[in-house]
C-alpha cells in the first residue's frame, strides 16, 4: 500500500487550475473550429464535453474498472473485492457484452454517475455492509465496474469496453501469467494509456499458481513490457481471487484512491495531455501581428488595378481635363463645339464627385457603396483575373509561410473567402473616388477671361474699321484713326486682339498638357488607394482573421500545455 501511495504523491492536481486547463481547451476549439478540418478535433471535442460532465457529477464517488482479456479472473476478482456472492449472470458475465457495478456506500447518490457510465439498473450492486461500520467503510464511496473481455469474438463486446474505459476514473487492467505479453493488450490499449500512469494499475491475477520465484520473474517481464509502453509509473501488483491475503495491497491502493478523492481528476488531466499532444502540431512558432507584407499588398493592389481599369479611368481623367481646360480656356468661337464633343470621364459614367449620403447634419459625408451605379469600363478578361487569382494566392501563401501546414487550406480559402464580389466592389470602388477633377482651376478663369478680352478687341477693331469702309462708301467725312507707329489702331486692335488670342493658345498648350498629366497621376495615386482598401477588405482582412484566430489559439493552447 505505501508503494502505491508513494508514486502517486506528487500527482495530485489543483481541480481549479484543471478547469482553467479545460476552458482554455474549450476556447481552442473555439477559435479554430472554423479554420481546420474537423476530423483533427473530435477527440478534444469529445473531452471538453466528456470531462466537464465528469466533473459536475459526483466528485465523492470514484469509478474504477476492471479490465482485462478472457480467462484473467475479472470476475472473480471483482466478486472477491465486494466480497459477494453476485448473481450467476454476473459471474458468468464473460458470455455477455454489459458491465456491472458494485457501488461502496448508498446507491441513490452514485445512480446519476452509474446512468452517466451507462450501466444498466439491473446491473448495480451495492456493498451493504458499508453502512455498518465495518472494514468496508474505508472504501466508501467506490464504484466498482466489472468490463466485458477487451478480447472477445463479439465485436459489441469489445466497443463496450473501448467505451467504459473513456470514461471511467482508474483502470486496474488484469492479466494473468499466460497472457500477460499479450500484443493486443500492450499495443491496441495499455500503450494508448501512456499519459495515465496516475490512474493505471496493473495485476498479475492467479499468482497464487506461480511460485514466489516465478511470480518474480514475471512481475519483472510485466514491468519491463509496462516500461515499452510508456507505463513505467504505474504500479504493478500481484493478486489472486482464491487467497484473500494477496487482495490485501490492491484492496490498499483502492482505499488510498477513494480516500484522494483524486482519480477523476488525475484521469481527465491525463485526457487532457493525451488529448492536447497531438493538437501542438497545428500550431508552430508566433504568429507576426502582420504577416502580409507591403510588398505582397502592393502585388495586390496591381493585379487589382489592371482588373479593375485604373489605367483606362487615369487616361479618361487626363483626357476630361484637356476637354474641360479646352472648354474653359480656347477661343471663345469654338468653346461651343468643344462641349458638343462627350466629356470622357462621363463616356464612362464616371462623375466628377463620387456618390455622397449624410446620416445626419454633423456626420460627414461619405461615399456611398449602394447607389453608385455602374461604370461601363469593359470587364476584366483572363489573364487579368489570372493575375488577380495569383495576387491573391500570394497572399495567402505569405501568410501560410510561417504556419503548419495545416493552416493553409484556412489561409487559402479565407483570402478567396470573397473574391465572387471582388468585381462589384472594385466597379463601386471607382465609382466612389473623387478623381480631383471636379474644381475649375482660377487660372482657366483668367485664361478664359483674356481670350473674351482679346476677342472682344478684334471683333472692337473689326467693327472700327468696317464702320470706317461703311463712311468712305456712303461719300461721308472718314474717321480720324488714331495711329500707334504706322498701324492705325483699329487694325492694331482687330491683328492685336487675334495674334494675342492666338498666342495664348499656344502658351496653354503646355500648361493645358502639363495639368492632364498631373490630374492623371492624381487620379492613379487615388484610384490606387481605393483599390488597395478593396484588397485589404476583401482579401487581407479575412487573411488576418486567421492569423488572429491563429494567434489567439497558439494562447489557448499553451495554457492547455502548461
Amino acid at each position: 500500500m505505501s508503494l502505491v501511495k508513494d508514486v502517486r504523491d506528487d500527482k495530485r492536481v489543483d481541480s481549479e487550475r484543471l478547469v482553467q486547463r479545460l476552458e482554455a481547451l474549450s476556447r481552442f476549439l473555439r477559435l479554430v473550429d472554423p479554420h481546420l478540418p474537423d476530423n483533427d478535433l473530435v477527440a478534444a471535442h469529445t473531452l471538453v464535453e466528456r470531462a466537464g460532465n465528469r466533473l459536475a457529477l459526483s466528485r465523492d464517488h470514484t469509478v474504477v474498472a476492471l479490465a482485462g482479456s478472457t480467462g484473467s479472473g475479472k470476475s472473480s476478482l471483482f466478486n472477491a473485492l465486494a466480497r459477494l456472492k453476485l448473481s450467476p449472470v454476473g459471474v458468468r458475465r464473460p458470455t455477455t457484452g454489459v458491465a456491472h457495478a458494485c457501488v461502496w456506500g448508498p446507491l441513490e447518490p452514485a445512480n446519476k454517475l452509474l446512468d452517466w457510465v451507462g450501466v444498466l439498473p439491473r446491473h448495480r450492486f451495492i456493498r451493504e455492509s458499508a453502512l455498518d461500520g465495518d472494514d468496508e467503510a474505508s472504501l466508501r464511496g467506490l464504484v466498482l465496474l466489472d468490463l466485458p473481455d477487451f478480447d472477445s469474438v463479439e465485436r459489441g463486446h469489445r466497443l463496450e469496453v473501448d467505451r467504459l474505459l473513456g470514461l471511467v476514473d482508474l483502470i486496474v487492467w488484469v492479466v494473468d501469467p499466460q497472457k500477460y505479453g499479450d500484443r493486443i493488450l500492450h499495443q491496441a490499449y495499455l500503450s494508448q494509456f501512456r499519459s495515465h500512469a496516475a490512474v493505471t494499475v496493473v495485476v498479475l491475477n492467479q499468482a497464487d499458481r506461480l511460485s514466489t520465484q516465478d511470480t518474480e520473474l514475471v512481475l519483472n517481464d510485466l514491468k519491463r513490457l509496462l516500461t515499452e509502453d510508456g507505463l513505467d509509473e504505474a504500479p504493478v501488483l500481484a493478486t489472486s481471487a482464491k487467497q484473500p491475503g494477496m487482495l490485501a495491497e490492491l484492496r490498499g491502493s483502492l482505499e488510498t484512491t477513494v480516500a484522494e478523492r483524486q482519480a477523476a481528476l488525475r484521469r481527465v488531466a491525463g485526457d487532457v495531455e493525451t488529448v492536447s499532444e497531438p493538437l501542438t502540431a497545428m500550431i508552430g512558432p508566433p504568429a507576426a501581428e502582420d504577416e502580409v507584407d507591403r510588398a505582397t499588398v502592393r502585388q495586390l493592389t496591381d493585379a487589382l488595378a489592371v482588373s479593375a481599369g485604373v489605367g483606362a479611368v487615369s487616361d479618361a481623367t487626363a483626357a476630361a481635363y484637356r476637354h474641360r481646360a479646352a472648354a474653359a480656356t480656347g477661343w471663345p468661337l469654338t468653346r461651343g463645339l468643344r462641349r458638343l464633343r462627350p466629356d470622357p470621364l462621363r463616356r464612362l459614367h464616371l462623375s466628377d464627385k463620387p456618390a455622397e449620403k449624410v446620416a445626419d447634419d454633423d456626420a460627414p459625408r461619405v461615399p456611398s457603396t449602394e447607389l453608385v451605379p455602374r461604370t461601363s469600363l469593359p470587364e476584366a478578361d483572363a489573364a487579368q483575373r489570372s493575375a488577380v487569382s495569383l495576387a491573391v494566392r500570394a497572399v495567402s501563401d505569405r501568410a501560410a509561410a510561417p504556419l503548419p501546414e495545416v493552416w493553409k487550406p484556412a489561409l487559402t480559402n479565407a483570402a478567396r473567402s470573397r473574391a465572387a464580389d471582388l468585381s462589384d466592389a472594385l466597379d463601386r470602388a471607382i465609382g466612389t473616388t473623387d478623381l480631383g477633377v471636379a474644381r475649375t482651376p482660377l487660372w482657366w478663369r483668367v485664361a478664359g477671361a483674356l481670350h473674351w478680352l482679346f476677342l472682344a478687341a478684334a471683333v472692337f477693331g473689326l467693327g472700327w474699321l468696317i464702320l470706317g469702309y461703311a463712311l468712305r462708301a456712303l461719300g461721308l467725312p472718314e474717321m480720324d484713326d488714331p495711329q500707334i507707329g504706322v498701324m492705325p489702331l483699329p487694325t492694331a486692335l482687330m491683328l492685336g486682339g487675334l495674334l494675342l488670342g492666338v498666342l495664348l493658345w499656344l502658351l496653354l498648350r503646355p500648361a493645358v498638357e502639363w495639368g492632364a498629366r498631373r490630374a492623371r497621376r492624381r487620379a492613379e495615386q487615388r484610384l490606387r488607394a481605393s483599390v488597395t482598401e478593396v484588397g485589404r477588405e476583401y482579401v487581407v482582412a479575412p487573411v488576418r482573421e486567421v492569423l488572429n484566430s491563429y494567434a489567439q489559439a497558439r494562447e489557448a493552447l499553451t495554457a492547455v500545455r502548461s
